[in-house]
């Protein structure tokens, strides 16, 4: 039985979901965007062989599924920034800096994992304003 008090969000602009999860949910005001990776939306194959290449691509897809869910990127108030190398840490920090230039930029955290889906290099999750 679907539950009023949250919807799922669905877009073909970004990759579909590799698992049992949504895209987003939006519940209580706010949008959880599920993480993404660098994944080609229409042909779901892995975009980008460096890790500069892969963080366009994520927020790319973030984007896609903020619009889907009427937010946008201007409306993020927290991300999470998984990366597999430390070292990569100026390069997606340059691109990421870049998808919030004129916003208040989110709260972030950025932490190092040992291995990512399809062993990409960057994951990024949010959380932002529903609009």
């Amino acid at each position: 039985m679907p539950n009023p008090s949250k919807a799922a969000v669905h877009t073909d602009s970004a990759p579909a979901a590799i698992g049992p999860y949504s895209q987003a949910i939006i519940a209580g005001g706010m949008v959880y965007c599920s993480g993404q990776i660098a994944l080609d939306p229409a042909t779901g194959k892995l975009t980008g062989g460096d890790v500069r290449a892969q963080a366009e691509r994520v927020l790319q897809n973030m984007s896609a599924v903020l619009e889907a869910s009427g937010s946008s990127l201007a409306q993020v108030v927290r991300c999470t920034v998984f990366l597999k190398d430390m070292n990569d840490f100026a390069v997606v920090n340059e691109v990421y800096a870049k998808y919030f230039e004129g916003t208040i930029p989110p709260s972030r955290a950025c932490v190092a994992v040992s291995e990512l889906p399809k062993s990409v290099d960057v994951e990024i999750d949010c959380i932002a304003l529903a609009s």
